[in-house]
């Protein structure tokens, strides 16, 4: 599996997520220079519109993540009003930075909303994925310290997910911008799409099921069930239809 020529098991050991935006969005790896200026780029755009925090509001608390997400990233384009035409590059790179940047904070929002406690706003100093584990998991009574380890799963987690060639929200996005909508309203509907069951609620379907297992030592019993041809369960998130023989993201899962 490739993202822009790169191996993705070389990039998971090698590079880091923002590095690997940089070659898909550009076909290349960038110099030290490039890089820096591209990080401090997404960096420094990490806020989102005071205003649209409030909209959060107007969800039960009890929403489904995703469909939080839908409507908060089409509403972006109600407030970004200077990267919405599709034909013009300086808007679609302004569109690309802005969805880079602030999707981690309205995702890591989404999670607060839902849990009832207050958002926690993005950190310059800490890097994409220790600034989205910090806004996800701190709060105001007590520090948080964001583990290295974590940090460095996460990111691999970002780069593997990154890029899977034309799967259903892929199509949904490109469906979408052919007739000219703005970025935001294409994600929103790629979002739509990776709501679907079949697509990256299989990753939903992974969190449930380890939630069944709940336990180590019930681990065996569940791989028992799982060799069983007659019985239901079934393990999720291992493995995928594209890549029958072996999966490469498997080898740089932990």
């Amino acid at each position: 599996m490739l993202h822009r020529g790169f191996p993705i098991d070389q990039l998971a050991t090698d590079s880091n997520y923002l590095e690997v935006c940089y070659i898909l969005l550009n076909g290349e790896k960038p110099t030290q220079e490039q890089y820096d200026e591209f990080k401090t780029t997404v960096t420094r755009h990490t806020m989102i519109h005071e205003q649209i925090t409030r909209l959060f509001h107007a969800f039960r608390r009890d929403s489904h993540p995703m469909a939080v997400m839908c409507g908060i990233t089409g509403a972006l384009a109600a407030f970004y009003h200077d990267s919405l035409d599709v034909n013009n590059p300086r808007h679609r790179e302004i569109a690309a930075f802005r969805l880079l940047s602030k999707m981690p904070t309205m995702a890591a929002m989404c999670y607060k909303y839902s849990i009832g406690q207050p958002f926690v706003y993005p950190r310059n100093d800490l890097s994409y994925a220790g600034n989205f584990l910090n806004m996800m998991f701190s709060t105001p009574c007590e520090p948080y310290e964001v583990n290295p380890i974590l940090e460095r799963a996460m990111d691999r987690i970002l780069i593997l997910h990154a890029d899977h060639e034309q799967n259903a929200s892929t199509s949904t996005v490109r469906t979408a911008g052919s007739s000219g909508a703005n970025p935001f309203a294409c994600i929103a509907a790629g979002i739509a799409s990776l709501w679907g069951p079949a697509h990256g609620g299989a990753n939903e379907a992974a969190l449930k099921m380890l939630e069944e297992i709940s336990s180590v030592k019930h681990i065996p019993e569940f791989v028992r069930r799982a060799k069983d041809k007659n019985d239901s369960f079934r393990l999720m998130g291992f493995g995928h239809a594209c890549t029958k023989i072996t999966d490469p993201a498997r080898h740089r899962n932990a």
